[in-house]
């Protein structure tokens, strides 16, 4: 801090010294640039678009979903289809060998245990499906 001392009629007059200040803003703009940088980057997510009012458009993805829905009683249906566990992987390979996007969906009754839902995913990974995704009741709700 100095102090000039002097000037009209004798009065004192304080500046302030800046040089302090002015180092030590530099070095936060330095730490701050260095760090920038290495700030962890967010997961890329891919944000579902509305799909355009073309009915032939929807037609085409309904025939490409897959979906395994596995009810009470042992009963499994493929896209409404009945199916049962025996035909369900020759019919998944059946379904997915000339498809290039291998993506099927397992929507379970309220009433069965998870078991039969993660059988029905082993079935169908062991036929090629290479993601599987859950169908919730919340979910087909639109919630």
């Amino acid at each position: 801090m100095g102090m000039a001392v002097g000037g009209k009629k004798g009065a004192a007059m304080s500046d302030m010294n800046v040089v302090p200040l002015i180092d030590i803003l530099l070095v936060l703009i330095i730490i701050f640039m260095v760090i920038t940088p290495l700030t962890p980057k967010g997961l890329q997510a891919l944000v579902p678009q509305p799909s355009p009012p073309d009915t032939k458009r929807q037609e085409e993805l309904e025939q490409k979903t897959v979906v395994v829905q596995v009810l009470e009683n042992n009963v499994l249906k493929i896209n409404e289809d009945a199916a049962d566990w025996t035909t369900l992987g020759p019919r998944l390979n059946e379904i997915f060998k000339l498809r290039a996007e291998k993506v099927a969906f397992v929507k379970g009754d309220d009433t069965i245990v998870f078991a039969q839902v993660a059988r029905a995913i082993d079935v169908m990974r062991a036929s090629g499906v290479e993601k599987v995704g859950l169908i919730t009741a919340r979910l087909e709700a639109g919630q």
